[in-house]
């Protein structure tokens, strides 16, 4: 073999050995590249888990109530004394009158004003409006003596749930040595009662933790995100239709595209303003209303269904397009009858972003008073009302303990609604899905 030869078998070696090591630097830069994804993956998940852990120890409480069983007499003689069992009548009566007899019965050493106030406080102002709700709907009750489990307040509950301590200065402690005494014994005669708290998911807000629920923030929720759904879908849609399709390339029209795409980055607070203005002020529509509510998500929402809706409807093979054409079909046909179905999954997938965003959303419906204090379940639109992300921005905001696992169980209701919502979006655009090869 000539020099030559062996000289350049040997720059060939030396390139074969270049480019293996080039080889094996790539496939392990390769493999670092798959573990950091891993590991972001992997924080991202543990992130989430001990977000919803520390929210389900905190929130699971709310969920579960302790009651106190009291024999209590409906005294005629105080609920009726004319005998006519009238609702009106029945409906005045002094029912809380009956909670202090029923304790007093049980703690008959107790006759000091002061302790006679710190027993009653153990039990929930609610229970009186419960004794009134059993008489209403059952006049007979007048006269007799039942068993009646009413709720505890919420610092007695939060006691037995361990949230206060017995130890420690009792200037310190929300409950005196005299109450926890009285509960003590109240347990011990087996009065006391663990049950699940169907009042939370069923009734509305309340200043009182134990009586508090979160439906009416539910059911707010649901009327505004369904008015923020109707605007925005159907104007969303043929908007991004005309964009995509139809409108000529000019200045105008790139205009309108570069606003679009402007005011989705606006903060959504501009838009609680604009709402504030135009809805309330110049069209003077009803303050704190699902409607207004609705209407001002839906100008927040718009701009990313237009996005979202013109990229899917872009996505569409053109040769759908000029499949159609080729058989005669007009421009509208063509849009409506081929490109619309094939671009609605990624119009839902959008829709779905967007509805999500208005849920969580809460600056924009605090500046046209949808935070005022809601007792009511809202029976319309144009019913005052409040929603999911306002109320627990509420609750996290009221200096009562009892309201902290209030907080954190409205989040997870919040949590779980957003799930229901964006399942039933999947559903439905699964259904709507075209594959083509």
């Amino acid at each position: 073999m000539s020099d030559a030869t062996l000289e350049t078998f040997a720059a060939s070696r030396r390139r074969s050995d270049t480019a293996e090591r080039r080889l094996r630097r790539r496939y392990a830069a390769e493999r670092r590249f798959r573990i950091y994804g891993a590991v972001a993956i992997a924080t991202a998940l543990t992130g989430l888990a001990v977000l919803l852990l520390s929210l389900v120890s905190r929130g699971y409480g709310a969920f579960t109530q302790h009651v106190v069983t009291l024999d209590v007499h409906f005294d005629p003689e105080l609920l009726d004394p004319e005998g006519t069992r009238e609702a009106r009548a029945l409906g005045r009566a002094d029912y809380a009158a009956l909670v202090k007899r029923s304790l007093a019965e049980l703690f008959p050493e107790v006759t000091e004003r002061r302790e006679r106030r710190q027993l009653h406080a153990l039990v929930s102002s609610g229970a009186a409006f419960e004794l009134r709700e059993r008489v209403l709907a059952n006049p007979s009750l007048v006269g007799s003596r039942r068993a009646v489990s009413l709720p505890l307040s919420d610092d007695a509950d939060l006691f037995f749930k361990g949230e206060i301590q017995r130890g420690g200065p009792e200037l310190e402690r929300r409950l005196r040595d005299a109450q926890i005494d009285w509960l003590d014994a109240l347990a011990s005669q087996g009065r006391v009662a663990s049950v699940l708290n169907t009042r939370f998911l069923t009734s509305g807000d309340s200043r009182e933790p134990e009586l508090a629920g979160v439906w009416g923030a539910v059911v707010g929720s649901a009327l505004t995100l369904l008015v923020t759904l109707a605007l925005c879908f159907p104007i969303g849609v043929a908007s991004a239709i005309y964009l995509e399709e139809f409108a000529p390339r000019n200045r105008f029209t790139d205009l309108i595209e570069v606003n679009i795409n402007n005011l989705a980055a606006v903060p959504s607070i501009v838009f609680g303003l604009l709402g504030l203005a135009i809805f309330l002020n110049a069209w003077s529509l009803p303050r704190s209303a699902p409607l207004v509510g609705g209407m001002v998500l839906a100008l927040m929402t718009l701009p990313t269904l237009i996005i979202a809706g013109r990229a899917a409807i872009a996505s569409v093979p053109p040769s759908i397009r000029e499949a159609a054409l080729g058989i005669g079909a007009s421009p509208t046909q063509v849009v409506m009858h081929h490109v619309l179905p094939l671009a609605l999954p990624g119009i839902l997938t959008g829709t779905i972003i967007g509805m999500s965003r208005a849920l969580g959303e809460t600056a924009p419906l605090l500046m046209i008073g949808m935070v005022a204090f809601i007792v009511d379940i809202p029976e319309g639109l144009t019913s005052p009302a409040t929603v999911l992300p306002v109320q627990v921005f509420l609750w996290a905001d009221s200096p009562e303990r009892g309201f902290v696992e209030k907080t954190a169980a409205a989040t997870l209701v919040l949590l779980a609604f957003l799930v229901l919502m964006n399942l039933a979006a999947v559903i439905v655009r699964s259904r709507f899905e075209r594959r083509w090869s």
